[in-house]
C-alpha cells in the first residue's frame, strides 16, 4: 500500500475514533447499502417466487383441462357403454325369439319327418318283398314294425319280416330313411348288431330303405353286408 494510502487509512481510523457523528454515519451508510443489497435480493426472488406461481397456474390450467377432457371421455365411454348394454339386452331377445322359432321349426320337421318316415316306410312295405324275391330269392310276405328289448333296452327296427330263402328261413331287418349317408349306415349297423344275440341261429338279411342314397352309404354298406335299396328301384 502507497504511503498516501496509509495516511488516509489512519485518518479513516482516527476520525472513527475521536468523531462520534462520523462513526454513526458510516455505520449508517453502510447499514443503508446492506438493506438496498437485501432488498436487491428480495426483488429477485420475489420475481422468481411470480415466475414460479405463474408456471405453476400454468400447470394447473393445463390440468384442470386434462381433467375436463378425461371427464368428457369418460361421459363418452359410459353412454357408450349404455348402449353396448341396450344393444346386447336386444341382441338376447332377438335371440330369445329365434330359439323359440327354431324349437317350433324343430318340431315342424319332426313331425314332417315322421310324416315322411311312415309314408316312406309304406313305400317300402310294398316295394321291398317283391325286390327280394326278385334279386334274392327271398319269399316274405310282411314286413311290420317291431320293438325289441336287449339288455333292458329298446331297439326298434322299421322293416321286420321272417321269410325262406330255397327252403331255409331268413330274418329280415329294414331300416328306412329318406336319404341315406355313410353315417346312417354304420348307425343301423351298429343297432342291429344289439339283437345279434337275440338271432345267433338265424340267417340275418339286413337292409336299408330310402329315396336318395349317397356314394359314401354305398362302400360303406358293402363293407358291412347290408343291401341298400332306393325307392326307384324294381
Amino acid at each position: 500500500m502507497s504511503k498516501v494510502g496509509v495516511d488516509f487509512k489512519h485518518r479513516m481510523l482516527k476520525l472513527l475514533k475521536e468523531d462520534e457523528e462520523f462513526r454513526y454515519a458510516v455505520v449508517g451508510l453502510i447499514g443503508i447499502e446492506d438493506i438496498r443489497s437485501g432488498q436487491a435480493r428480495l426483488e429477485q426472488a420475489h420475481i422468481r417466487l411470480e415466475e414460479a406461481i405463474a408456471k405453476l397456474t400454468e400447470g394447473q390450467s393445463r390440468l384442470e383441462q386434462a381433467v375436463g377432457n378425461l371427464e368428457q371421455a369418460v361421459g363418452r365411454l359410459a353412454e357408450a357403454q349404455a348402449k353396448t348394454e341396450i344393444a346386447i339386452q336386444e341382441l338376447f331377445r332377438q335371440v330369445s325369439i329365434l330359439t323359440v322359432r327354431f324349437n317350433e321349426l324343430s318340431m315342424q320337421v319332426s313331425r314332417l319327418s315322421d310324416t315322411v318316415g311312415f309314408g316312406l316306410e309304406d313305400i317300402a312295405k310294398v316295394v321291398v318283398p317283391g325286390w327280394l324275391y326278385r334279386h334274392e330269392g327271398i319269399v316274405v310276405d310282411d314286413l311290420v314294425r317291431r320293438f325289441f328289448i336287449v339288455d333292458g333296452k329298446e331297439v326298434e327296427v322299421n322293416l321286420y319280416g321272417e321269410g325262406l330263402r330255397e327252403g331255409v328261413k331268413v330274418v329280415v331287418l329294414g331300416e328306412v330313411k329318406s336319404r341315406i349317408y355313410e353315417g346312417d349306415v354304420k348307425d343301423f349297423d351298429k343297432s342291429m348288431e344289439r339283437l345279434s344275440s337275440l338271432f345267433a341261429a338265424e340267417n340275418i338279411y339286413k337292409l336299408m330303405f330310402g329315396y336318395y342314397i349317397h356314394p359314401s352309404a354305398e362302400h360303406e354298406a358293402e363293407k358291412r353286408k347290408i343291401t341298400l335299396i332306393a325307392s326307384y328301384m324294381r
